[in-house]
């Protein structure tokens, strides 16, 4: 068995459970999701089956879009709404003042992830230090927000947010750096991640869809590096492919690229010095 479940993760579960269920649903134990989301966040989750947790590294990094509901006038110590209110205030903004300083947060630029978070701090996961009560300092990572924009006021100090980001990002940190320009506190009550590279939840499934169809749910590994350039070499090369012998290729060509012959997927490859490299080996 072997493709990609565009997977709908309900609020509550974490990651890691979800690809539990999937394993029991579809009995097979090779399955991994590519991209953590929170427990308390909802959306697209990927996950790989078979040698498609491959493809690890080529979904990881991958844009995504969240949409999210920033709680404005208390800060808690997660940056959610799963954690213990630390601080209030009562200067509260209004839409005009969020709209303004919305700019400030578009393109490149260097982002604190939260103390608790995934991070590894000294081969230890800074979540566990959080709950220990030790703040510790977390580095700095590049992050891209490529569009931000202001949905609507869900609540009188509510605002849902419509996020395109670059992956690494952190939306607790945004919304905890967004109350800062604006001289105030924030939480994150609500996320949901509504796409991550060319997945949408438009087209994701539940557990419950998923222990109905079962292997059917499975996106090919084809159709989910369709995006990708693809070369078909000649038959005559099928050969040297399976017994791993090095092939020239002189022609010019975007890479990375998907790698057939006889009209079968080998993999990810790429072109160096001349000589082409299959980096995801995808074949059976």
């Amino acid at each position: 068995m072997k493709g990609i479940i565009n997977l709908y993760k309900p609020r509550g579960i974490t990651s890691s459970n979800a690809v539990v269920e999937c394993r029991k649903i579809l009995g097979v134990k090779t399955i991994g999701h590519m991209g953590t989301l929170d427990p308390a966040g909802e959306g697209v989750l990927l996950l790989g089956v078979g040698k498609a947790t491959r493809l690890f590294d080529f979904y990881l990094h991958k844009d995504k879009v969240y949409d999210a509901e920033f709680d404005f006038g208390y800060e808690t110590d997660t940056l959610d709404g799963d954690g213990i209110i630390a601080q209030k205030t009562d200067n509260l903004p209004n839409m005009r003042d969020i709209l303004s300083v919305l700019p400030d947060f578009m393109g490149k630029q260097l982002q604190v992830p939260p103390q608790y978070s995934a991070k590894s701090v000294g081969g230890v996961r800074a979540y566990k230090y959080a709950r220990e009560g030790k703040e510790i300092s977390l580095p700095a990572c590049e992050i891209e927000i490529f569009n931000i924009e202001l949905l609507n006021q869900t609540k009188a100090n509510t605002y849902m947010f419509r996020i395109h980001c670059s992956s690494g990002t952190y939306i607790r940190s945004i919304c905890r750096d967004m109350a800062k320009r604006l001289n105030t506190l924030a939480t994150m009550v609500s996320i949901k991640r509504i796409r991550c590279g060319n997945f949408s939840s438009g087209n994701s499934i539940t557990l419950d869809e998923l222990r109905q169809r079962k292997e059917s749910a499975l996106i090919s590994v084809e159709k989910a590096i369709e995006q990708l350039p693809s070369i078909e070499l000649p038959e005559n090369n099928y050969s040297d492919l399976i017994n791993g012998i090095k092939i020239k290729y002189a022609k010019n060509t975007q890479t990375p690229f998907a790698l057939y012959c006889k009209k079968e997927l080998f993999g990810i490859a790429d072109i160096i010095n001349g000589i082409i490299k299959i980096k995801t080996y995808l074949r059976d």
